[in-house]
């Protein structure tokens, strides 16, 4: 299946982004030794099976054909990722290699002066294999500074069986009929939303969709160059979402439950039948998969589009979602890009499509996508009229934590929808 679809919101323009308060030259250095041997540092968010595996693979294959080249490779957890990146770039010790979000969380290490340009670097295969939609997520000011590894749009997954035990005979279209699914959940004892609000932003994604419902796109895509939250939609959509999180549809304790860690993180929850939903991005499937008691696939996983909301600007059928990638230092050895290419060919996109139970980057390899759970949302991709990139990583680190912590504490009962828009509107005007 050919996949294409532009991100909105993406990284493109955002020059005048605040920063990350950062300034200096990067501290790296170009990793050769006095006999010609290379070593690159690489920083990524795979932290147990064949996630992590894969990186280890893809090191040593690509030393194999390389000889004067070694990989370090580092696994960190993913709420740990953008904290180190930031301390990295204020020390200018910065990775070779690292993943990357793309939108305004790399325009503001960009803005730093501490990601190369890839521009020029990509292999024109390559470039044919992705097509442009993947590389405009990593795109500011018209140049490339991150090489896609995955397409990652959002929506609910969901236990068949647990759907089937409650009654729930459709898949709900509407907030009506997901208020209804919940329902019957809990009147059958069944936990219906696992939720890892924990780490602030699976509760966020809440609000991402609500007001990717309320908002039209024009405001969606001007959130990267020049964010405004006048507009009622952004109030509409936080009053949507305190209403719905009123109906009670979320595991008890879900304000201290963290999303992918362990069997009683929420991606553990669904993956052991101990909630029915998570409203979550395309990565969730490999997550599930590691914390099933087998650590196989869930086999009665299914998949649903976000709800369309009565009343909205957005258009029917529109997403919210990402791209993974990963980006080069500015210092970093022409090694580096070269390892990039390496992982960006049919082969080892496939081999990532396995491995992380994803939809890959590179169109040639979409072949590889095999769980039935991603199917429709493939679908539900290519027929999107529009992808837009989660808020916070449309927003940058500054504004997107402002907004997220904003939506777990008007879940908590500590905020209210004008107080979450006055704080994201005063964190957007101190940049």
């Amino acid at each position: 299946m050919k996949i294409g679809k532009a991100w909105v919101a993406a990284a493109a323009a955002v020059a005048t982004l605040g920063m990350l308060g950062l300034t200096g030259c990067s501290g790296g250095s170009d990793g050769s030794g006095a006999d010609g041997a290379t070593t690159l540092t690489m920083w990524h968010n795979s932290t147990t099976g064949p996630g992590k595996q894969y990186w280890a693979d893809a090191a040593a294959a690509f030393h194999e054909e390389n000889p004067d080249v070694t990989i370090k490779v580092t696994s960190i957890q993913n709420e740990d990722m953008d904290g180190k990146l930031q301390t990295a770039v204020n020390s200018g010790d910065m990775p070779d290699i690292f993943m990357a979000r793309g939108g305004g969380k790399l325009a503001d290490i960009v803005n730093a002066g501490k990601v190369k340009d890839l521009t020029k670097l990509i292999d024109p295969d390559v470039k044919k294999a992705f097509g442009d939609a993947p590389f405009s997520a990593f795109s500011v000011d018209g140049k490339v500074y991150g090489m896609p590894s995955a397409v990652l749009p959002g929506g609910f997954f969901y236990s068949k069986d647990l759907f089937a035990q409650a009654g729930v005979s459709s898949e709900p279209t509407t907030m009506d009929e997901l208020e209804a699914a919940v329902t019957k959940l809990k009147a059958a004892g069944i936990e219906p939303i696992a939720l890892g609000a924990k780490a602030a932003w699976p509760a966020a994604h809440w609000y991402y969709f609500f007001a990717l419902r309320a908002c039209g796109q024009d405001l969606i895509e001007s959130l990267a160059t020049k964010a405004d939250f006048s507009d009622p939609c952004w109030l509409t959509a936080a009053e949507n979402l305190q209403d719905f999180a009123g109906t009670e549809p979320f595991n008890k304790g879900f304000l201290t439950t963290s999303p992918q860690e362990g069997a009683n993180s929420s991606a553990g929850l669904l993956a052991n039948h101990k909630a029915a939903m998570e409203l979550m991005g395309a990565w969730d499937v490999g997550v599930i998969a590691s914390l099933t008691p087998d650590e196989k696939p869930l086999p009665d996983l299914g998949w649903f589009p976000f709800p369309e909301v009565d009343g909205g600007d957005g258009g029917a059928g529109a997403m919210m979602g990402g791209v993974d990638g990963y980006s080069c230092s500015a210092d970093s050895p022409a090694a580096c890009e070269k390892f990039l290419n390496f992982v960006s060919s049919k082969e080892w996109q496939e081999k990532y499509a396995v491995a992380f139970q994803t939809i890959p980057a590179n169109q040639d390899a979409t072949g590889a996508v095999t769980d039935p759970s991603l199917k429709p949302l493939m679908e539900a991709y290519t027929k999107a009229p529009y992808v837009a990139l989660w808020l916070d990583t449309a927003l940058g680190q500054n504004v997107g934590n402002a907004l997220n912590t904003s939506v777990v504490e008007m879940l908590a009962g500590q905020g209210s929808p004008k107080k979450l828009v006055d704080t994201v509107t005063k964190a957007e005007a101190r940049g």
